[in-house]
């Protein structure tokens, strides 16, 4: 079956790239083309060790001119697109009509019977389990609307391409069209996004993919949760909920204010109105029926005879959405018929539903209407309430300004304890802490506005409120002061979020320090979020220090939380690479330490890899299948706890690499040089690449030094490279100094048993397989100066040796030996990722020599170069 997939997929790579190809040569011309398969050729000999074809490949991309580079950019850009679309089609080939037949839920179902799981605790479980998603904005990931609409419809043209068959006429010529209105739209927009053209990308991925994925994943749960349990969910279950980040993510982004804030919850506002609007229109369609219960009756107020009583309850929803859709993109003050709450929308359908059952056309209900409760349930009117983060810094400023304006002190110089003293009293205090004739300064009066935006509509579209950088009680205690007083009446959930090697051994301790104050844990009522930072604390420490650390620090907030009866949320802010904290989602969930995982998983979703992993209904469907089975069956079949020999053992090798990595990244003063030199750090900080800066704003204290920059351009510039550093540098020498005698037995016991170390082991082993030591070496040659070129060379030898080790644990003879699929990704995707990297090195040269001559072209092909290179690798940064 693997080979016909793989002779299918082959099949439509060819026809796809032939049609682009005769698409550039219509624009270019036959030279043209030429030149791209002369390259594509060069690039793959390379592969087969002729070092004669990487120099004609240098020589060729340095005879030709800025202009052309970006059009040969473009077209390996956009063949590794098309790839894509190929193995996405590959991954949705089962029909998704037929769904939840050979599902994860279905078999994880199964496996509940065989482990004898009594039905009633099933029952209870499915019914309340959630899995949260936050999306999240990423820079090479703000694909346009309109090219994500034609790569979904190439992906559903493609199925008329089989690998025995000839293509009609017709069918190639639909996909004919559709690559040329790819070719002819221009893919990368020069000017920076917004943080609310980000957020139009994240709403789009809601329209195009979530919308029709959600109602299909919920019934097909629903289908085996009565199959299983002989009971059917309630219609106002949400196993699947989507938040954002994106215009409410603040912490260092000068560009996200109150301003841009209301914008986004009001565009969001304004994409429910949407959406429903297209619903009901076709529920209009369907609903033409007559018979109906009282309920349905009451509700035609105007025309309480009508024979089509459902369709007048829907146009007087279509009237009131139709005001509101309206009203969301303006100041105006609220008025009675706008629909604000998802209660307003859900009860007039859900009484629609309950008449057609009691009329005895179940039928009928079960279809488009119920698909609409479904998603009214799951989006609300807010179609995806926003997260809102912000540096704990930036409170404390804030309270600083008001206790010095007050004359009662300096908060900022407080002890611990006189802080949480102060901000107790105010809490129980019924008098207004913020001055009518206070004024403070710009920074501290951005931070009150977000406050008072949040409060404008007590936190209506809002979910949580982040702290980055929580260190203490006091720092949650500010933000419900400040909330409090603003406005805010409902208890928004504010959520400590511990990102460094520090903050998470102390994050247990903090929460105890919390929960030991009478007044926050009665205004908690039993319920705390925490999150945990995946990407700083792997660039503070190194991937594997940071995972032991994340993984000791969910343990010990879980034994806290149950000392004090308190149902724990854990918020997984995990990027998309390795050295972020990613890993495929099953895995990631399924490893958590036990007990971490009850009732909701929340976690992020990274820009860089939503479009792979939602990018299309079908798809959608499948990823969310496997995210729901996964929190399922950490929920009721957790893994087993660590035995206190593998703890021993991650101890060991947890310090090893710590001391490892921050003697390269610390403490020697050639590493920035190098990683300046090397790799396109510096131009990824003056491109166009998202609305957040690619380093966090100067205190004029720190160095300028990898602290201040952002772990996504800390990661992808590396990426960018292949040499794939923040993922294994340290874990390499924690191998090495554990990897002989009885050590061996103990990882190999480990690999087999702990779901932890198992995933650890398998994603350094998938992002290994994407390290490439001859094009990182390329970088260093063209673009290093002679005096680094050592160190380049002793990573390489590192990443080597560190390859070895972990073959021999596995019993293995290379990279991915038993996971063939992911082997033929990457095979399919180097003659086409190879060519960019070779584009970008010397891109790189050019730029560097004559920064001031033809700055544009030369900027604008490398970010083609930087877009196509995420687009291989999949998962960036």
């Amino acid at each position: 079956m693997s080979e016909l997939i793989s002779r299918r997929q082959r099949h439509r790579v060819r026809v796809l790239g032939e049609l682009l190809g005769e698409a550039m040569m219509d624009q270019h011309g036959e030279d043209f083309l030429a030149k791209v398969e002369e390259i594509r050729h060069l690039a793959k000999a390379r592969r087969q060790s002729r070092n004669e074809e990487q120099n004609q490949l240098q020589e060729v991309l340095k005879s030709l001119d800025d202009d052309y580079l970006i059009s040969i950019a473009r077209a390996f850009n956009q063949f590794l697109n098309l790839a894509n679309i190929t193995e996405q089609a590959e991954l949705t080939a089962n029909n998704e009509s037929l769904y939840p037949d050979h599902s994860y839920l279905e078999d994880l179902f199964k496996r509940f019977k065989d482990a004898n799981i009594d039905d009633k605790v099933i029952a209870e479980k499915v019914k309340n389990i959630r899995c949260e998603l936050v999306l999240t904005a990423h820079p090479t990931e703000i694909t346009r609307r309109t090219l994500i609409q034609k790569y979904n419809r190439i992906a559903t043209q493609l199925k008329a391409v089989t690998e025995d068959s000839v293509l009609a006429p017709n069918e190639r010529t639909k996909l004919e069209r559709l690559i040329a209105e790819v070719w002819y739209t221009d893919e990368i927009r020069m000017e920076r996004p917004t943080p609310q053209d980000e957020a139009k990308w994240g709403y789009a991925v809601i329209e195009y993919s979530f919308w029709d994925a959600i109602p299909k994943l919920w019934e097909g749960y629903n289908k085996l949760v009565i199959t299983h349990t002989g009971k059917a969910l309630p219609i106002t279950a949400t196993p699947i909920r989507i938040s954002s980040w994106m215009g409410g993510d603040r912490d260092g982004n000068p560009n996200v204010t109150a301003k841009v804030t209301d914008e986004v919850i009001k565009l969001s506002r304004w994409m429910a109105a949407d959406l429903y609007l297209r619903d009901l229109d076709e529920l209009l369609s369907h609903l033409s029926m007559a018979k109906c219960n009282d309920a349905v009756r009451r509700l035609c107020i105007n025309d309480q005879e009508t024979q089509e009583p459902y369709r007048v309850v829907l146009r007087d929803l279509r009237e009131a959405l139709l005001e509101t859709r309206q009203w969301s993109m303006t100041n105006k003050p609220i008025t009675e018929n706008l629909i604000l709450t998802k209660k307003q929308l859900f009860t007039p359908l859900h009484i629609c539903y309950q008449s057609l059952i009691e009329s005895g056309m179940a039928i009928i209900a079960e279809g488009m209407l119920k698909d609409t409760l479904i998603r009214v349930s799951t989006f609300g009117v807010n179609l995806v309430d926003l997260d809102i983060r912000q540096n704990a810094d930036v409170h404390t400023e804030l309270l600083n300004s008001i206790t010095e304006y007050l004359e009662i002190g300096s908060y900022q110089s407080w002890p611990e304890r006189a802080r949480q003293e102060f901000l107790i009293k105010e809490l129980d205090s019924k008098r207004p802490l913020i001055p009518n004739t206070w004024s403070p300064n710009d920074g501290t009066q951005e931070a009150l506005d977000t406050f008072k935006l949040i409060a404008s509509f007590d936190s209506e579209g809002v979910s949580s409120y982040i702290i980055s950088m929580a260190k203490n009680p006091s720092d949650v205690l500010a933000v419900v002061l400040l909330l409090r007083k603003c406005g805010v009446n409902k208890k928004l959930p504010v959520v400590p979020l511990f990102e460094t090697l520090e903050d998470l051994e102390n994050a247990a301790w903090t929460l105890e320090r919390l929960l030991r104050i009478p007044w926050y844990t009665n205004y908690i009522e039993g319920h705390q979020q925490i999150m945990i930072g995946y990407s700083d604390s792997a660039k503070d420490a190194g991937q594997m220090a940071a995972a032991w650390a994340q993984y000791r620090a969910q343990e010990d907030l879980v034994r806290i939380s149950e000392k004090y009866n308190v149902e724990l949320t854990l918020f997984h802010g995990r990027g998309g690479t390795v050295g972020r904290g990613g890993a495929p989602a099953r895995d990631a969930i399924l490893s958590q330490p036990p007990g971490s995982v009850k009732n909701v998983m929340r976690v992020t979703e990274q820009g860089e890899v939503i479009r792979f992993k939602y990018g299309s209904p079908e798809i959608a469907l499948q990823s969310l299948d496997l995210i729901l089975s996964a929190t399922l069956e950490a929920s009721l079949l957790p893994p087993p706890a660590p035995s206190d020999n593998w703890r021993n053992m991650m101890d060991k090798m947890a310090e090893v690499s710590q001391v490892s990595y921050r003697e390269v990244v610390q403490s020697n003063p050639e590493f920035l040089e190098y990683f300046s030199q090397g790799t396109p750090e510096n131009e990824l900080a003056l491109l166009a690449l998202g609305s957040r800066p690619a380093r966090r704003p100067s205190t004029g204290h720190e160095l300028p030094g990898i602290e201040s920059l952002r772990a996504i351009p800390w990661v992808f510039a590396w990426t960018q490279k292949r040499l794939m550093l923040p993922a294994w540098l340290g874990t390499d020498e924690a191998f090495a100094k554990n990897f002989s005698g009885r050590a061996v037995y103990v990882l190999k016991e480990m690999l087999a048993d702990w779901p932890f170390f198992r995933t650890q082991l398998d994603m350094l082993e998938m992002v290994l397989s994407k390290a490439d030591a001859d094009i990182s070496q390329h970088y260093d040659s063209e673009l290093v100066e002679e005096s680094l070129m050592e160190m380049g060379n002793d990573f390489r030898k590192r990443m080597s040796s560190l390859v070895s080790f972990i073959n021999e644990l596995k019993g293995q003879t290379c990279l991915l030996e038993n996971s063939p699929t992911i082997q033929r990704s990457l095979e399919l995707r180097h003659p086409y990722t190879d060519p960019l990297h070779f584009l970008q090195i010397e891109l790189l040269s050019r730029s560097r020599k004559n920064p001031q001559t033809g700055k544009a072209n030369i900027d604008k092909a490398l970010l083609i170069t930087i877009a196509g290179i995420a687009a291989g690798m999949r998962n960036t940064g």
